[in-house]
């Protein structure tokens, strides 16, 4: 397997970035090869202090420009041609990079970048309407798929009918989640409440008597177990995500600060309790999140991803290919007609 790694994407790039593909050594087979994108001399250097310069699975793709995280995405798709997320795009795509292509490529650069040059050179999978960015909530009940968190922030009714079926091949094949109850992100559990967009998605997803179909799904409801998969458009999408995490590392650091103030030996008996807990909800450990849709694997990283994201960000992709996670969602997509009966294309 060939992966592609844009080295120069992302708050903590290229030096961690470029850490975490080649702390990927050891989950790399004879026959991977990870391709990392960018300065070439920082790249080469890298490989040298890592001993790795001689090792035929890594190989280095030299660019000159970089996307920044606050660049508008097709400006600077335009702009910067000789970019790592044009080239790392370029690499995806089997018809353009032929016998260079990669069957996955990471980054945690700009998204609407990635998301971008992801489709213009991947394109789409058959069936598929708009790719949407599926990333795994960790509760108590069990992780929760949530898609779509910022590749279309306006989409249609079918669009998100389709991310149900997508969103649930992935729980299923990758989370190992058998038959996952679909829910539709709302504010409410009626069925007569929400958006004009959102009313018709849950007539789709519940006239589809081959889904799990769980009804709408509340904010608070994302953690006590309602539904494996819940369907938003990517702006709501965005923010549950960005709200969940801090959420998370306030209520961690809370309970670290009181225990310490109450009692500073119980806060260290304490200790490996909370960073267990932590390490389970803490999405580092996740690595990165998956276009669903796209003809390839595009994996997109939080953008402050450290070492260990990127590394386990390579773990998840060879997963993902492994278990031919897109060849189910061609065939889930044609048995539940792609959304095609909603006539909304």
């Amino acid at each position: 397997m060939r992966i592609a790694l844009d080295v120069m994407g992302g708050d903590n790039a290229p030096d961690a970035i470029l850490d975490g593909g080649l702390n990927a050594a050891e989950v790399l087979s004879d026959d991977d090869q990870l391709v990392l994108i960018g300065d070439e001399e920082i790249i080469r250097e890298g490989l040298r202090e890592a001993g790795l310069h001689n090792d035929s699975r890594f190989v280095i793709e030299a660019t000159t420009q970089v996307i920044e995280m606050g660049d508008s995405p097709v400006t600077a798709l335009r702009a910067k041609p000789d970019s790592s997320i044009v080239k790392m795009g370029w690499l995806g795509s089997a018809k353009k990079a032929k016998d260079q292509h990669c069957q996955a490529i990471i980054s945690a650069g700009n998204t609407g970048a990635c998301v971008a040059a992801a489709q213009m050179s991947m394109r789409r999978l058959p069936g598929v309407h708009r790719p949407g960015i599926a990333i795994v909530l960790p509760t108590f009940h069990g992780p929760v798929v949530v898609c779509d968190v910022g590749a279309n922030p306006e989409p249609k009714p079918s669009h998100l009918y389709q991310y149900s079926i997508m969103a649930g091949v992935y729980a299923e094949k990758v989370l190992g989640i058998e038959n996952p109850k679909v829910g539709v992100m709302n504010i409410g559990g009626e069925e007569g409440k929400g958006t004009p967009l959102v009313k018709e998605t849950s007539r789709l997803c519940r006239e589809d008597e081959t889904l799990n179909y769980a009804g709408n799904v509340e904010g608070r409801e994302l953690f006590n177990g309602k539904a494996n998969v819940v369907v938003t458009e990517g702006f709501t999408g965005n923010v549950v995500l960005k709200l969940a995490e801090g959420l998370s590392a306030g209520i961690f650091q809370t309970i670290t600060r009181e225990a310490m103030e109450i009692d500073m030996d119980l806060a260290m008996r304490f200790e490996p309790v909370v960073k267990s807990i932590y390490k389970k909800h803490d999405y580092h450990e996740y690595g990165g999140a998956p276009l669903l849709g796209a003809n390839g694997l595009c994996m997109i990283c939080h953008g402050s991803s450290e070492a260990r994201t990127i590394t386990n960000a390579i773990k998840k992709a060879k997963m993902y290919h492994e278990l031919k996670v897109n060849d189910a969602i061609i065939e889930a997509l044609a048995e539940h007609e792609g959304g095609e009966k909603s006539g909304d294309q």
